[in-house]
């Protein structure tokens, strides 16, 4: 019995220890935000940064929306598909293999984790969340498209108050 504590407590200190690292190393530009990003997110999934998903090649992920019709609509990451939040969509993974990498965002990070967490319940091996997700995408200045897929500055900040999280002077606030 003893030798099985002593395992539990390893396995623990190695959870905590990547847990606490993988916090350490995101960090959004603004640290106001970055403080609130922190506060909503419980880390149970690993995070990936904007910069980190830019540079990656874009056949390379697969990138999922976990926002709302209307604010995919208005503008979304290049590349990215939409799967919803309150009313999920799954039919985007249809013939996905498990192991493949997947980045889920929403407009903080807080949506794109509760279905970042439902994927690596249903299997999914390599999924990641959007650290400060588009808001921080918009707000280092990171392309945006529209349901047309044409570059747009519009961004859907879900309502006034969470859009004073929009930084970036050059986007237009919507909700």
């Amino acid at each position: 019995m003893r030798k099985w504590g002593i395992f539990f407590i390893l396995v623990m200190a190695i959870m905590c220890t990547s847990h606490s690292q993988n916090q350490v190393d995101m960090h959004c530009q603004d640290k106001a935000f970055d403080q609130e990003v922190r506060n909503w997110l419980q880390f149970s999934v690993p995070v990936i940064g904007v910069d980190q998903l830019h540079q990656a090649p874009q056949d390379s992920v697969l990138i999922l929306d976990a926002r709302e019709p209307e604010e995919y609509a208005v503008s979304h990451i290049p590349g990215a598909h939409y799967i919803g939040y309150n009313r999920w969509n799954s039919d985007v993974l249809r013939g996905t293999d498990l192991d493949r990498p997947i980045v889920v965002y929403c407009s903080i990070g807080y949506r794109s984790e509760k279905i970042a967490q439902k994927l690596m319940k249903m299997g999914y091996s390599q999924v990641k969340n959007l650290y400060g997700s588009i808001f921080e995408w918009a707000n280092q200045g990171f392309p945006l498209v529209d349901g047309e897929n044409k570059p747009t500055q519009n961004l859907h900040g879900f309502n006034e108050k969470w859009s004073k999280w929009i930084l970036n002077p050059s986007i237009h606030k919507i909700w």
